[in-house]
């Protein structure tokens, strides 16, 4: 049987997302439904309708970061509603940590639909279009110390330690190639790759500072909403622990995370020695993979029948 006494919940970020997402939930769970439609009226424009579609926005950062957030409360709350379902602790990846803080109500849902969507417009407009770019480093026990020392003096930095196997690098397009020819002639090994990823800005890099200050002030509007006592269960990217219960200290992480590396590696292993079983939730499956370099099962939930089969048979 699933053990469900100190489970850990983790929402998938941007590059997670699909045509289509969410809508299983939507035709099957009454709240989840009502979670797209309060999505829409916190937004003003129908969400549920630029999920559900071949709609070329659900690629645009600004749209696809509260599409995520709120297919992801969505079946969150859908799960909640039919199966005991209670996490006791919550990460997320990226933009999936505003979705942990949502679950783990520490910010108001509506309120988190407009920081992420105006996080979004931030992000897409803090470099001109083709300046930046992003790419997966692939190896098997890769070295993350090494990738930057080789990447030093580089307009370029790692912007996610996502797995044991896998960084991503971020910064100015032009020196990536660079990276790329420094690192194979590092890594010999035949496991290694480097793979472009389809983004247009160099997320969580030294690119992203000049949004900083205009990211903090969204965020300190909506602070005094907060419950920030349930902080603590809630993993912080920058930090790579969990966030305290300080508003000024989350207002803070939030903050340096759009800059500074994503600690995914750290984040799952307190997650996955503070409770028994983890289980990801949101339109896609990466964590899973993740989690397995690390020795650890996580359950993927992307589907309504995904769902149905792991709660039904327990495994």
């Amino acid at each position: 049987m699933l053990d469900q006494d100190s489970a850990a919940i983790v929402f998938p970020g941007q590059g997670s997302q699909r045509p289509g997402m969410g809508k299983d939930f939507f035709d099957n769970i009454p709240i989840s439904r009502q979670t797209f439609e309060e999505a829409s009226d916190a937004l003003g424009w129908d969400v549920a309708a630029l999920c559900f579609s071949e709609d070329d926005r659900l690629n645009l950062t600004e749209f696809t970061q509260p599409c995520i957030l709120a297919t992801e409360i969505a079946m969150y709350r859908g799960l909640k509603a039919l199966y005991p379902f209670s996490p006791s602790f919550f990460g997320g990846h990226s933009l999936g940590e505003f979705s942990a803080l949502v679950a783990a109500d520490v910010f108001p849902f509506p309120d988190t639909l407009r920081i992420v969507h105006e996080r979004g417009r931030l992000m897409q407009n803090a470099v001109p279009v083709g300046v930046g770019g992003m790419a997966a480093v692939i190896l098997n026990d890769l070295d993350v110390l090494q990738v930057r020392s080789l990447l030093a003096d580089l307009p370029v930095d790692v912007a996610n330690e996502n797995s044991l196997n896998q960084v991503v690098i971020s910064g100015n397009a032009e020196a990536l190639p660079t990276a790329e020819r420094r690192l194979s002639e590092q890594f010999t090994d035949p496991s290694f790759r480097m793979v472009a990823l389809r983004v247009s800005a160099p997320f969580h890099s030294r690119f992203m500072q000049p949004i900083e200050e205009p990211f903090g002030r969204v965020l300190q509007a909506s602070s005094l909403s907060w419950q920030p006592a349930n902080a603590v269960k809630v993993t912080s990217n920058y930090s790579g622990t969990y966030h305290s219960s300080s508003t000024d200290s989350i207002l803070q992480s939030l903050v340096f995370q759009l800059s500074h590396t994503v600690r995914w590696i750290d984040n799952m292993r307190i997650l996955s020695s503070s409770a028994k079983s983890v289980f990801e939730v949101g339109p896609g499956r990466p964590l899973r993979d993740f989690f397995k370099t690390i020795g650890v099962t996580c359950s993927s939930i992307t589907t309504f029948s995904a769902a149905q089969r792991l709660f039904r048979d327990g495994k």
